[in-house]
């Protein structure tokens, strides 16, 4: 559960993030960019995994422990799927360095980013919390 006004906002802040790395993304992506493409799906997915991470207080500050993230939460839904997206977004990762990737790859990579965070969106743990006023 999220405790504080402070964590609630962290989390918010990587979902956010999420979403808009992953429209910068395809955006990239348009213009030519599949190296720039691929390095936003990866923090798209990233960004993602740590909103739910800290909306359940686990940890989520190296690579290793989104890894571990991803391995709770297959095993918490039972959806392998997680793990399937979860190492195509790191395939867009390693394309960032090595730029073997076709822009079709990296168009079916960012997709299944997409899916990824609609995947994981839902497990964002937001109860008992109240939405921050903006005045």
């Amino acid at each position: 559960m999220i405790h504080g006004t402070e964590s609630v906002m962290t989390t918010l802040t990587y979902q956010d993030a999420a979403r808009h790395l992953l429209a910068q993304g395809f955006e990239e992506l348009a213009a030519g960019d599949s190296r720039q493409a691929s390095e936003k799906g990866w923090g798209a997915a990233a960004q993602m995994i740590k909103a739910v991470a800290s909306s359940r207080g686990w940890k989520h500050n190296t690579h290793a422990s989104l890894y571990r993230v991803i391995d709770r939460l297959v095993k918490e839904t039972g959806d392998k799927g997680i793990h399937l997206r979860f190492a195509t977004a790191n395939a867009l990762h390693q394309n960032f360095y090595e730029n073997w990737g076709s822009t079709d790859y990296v168009a079916g990579g960012l997709a299944e980013v997409r899916g990824l965070l609609d995947r994981l969106e839902p497990l964002l743990n937001h109860q008992g919390t109240e939405p921050v006023p903006t005045t």
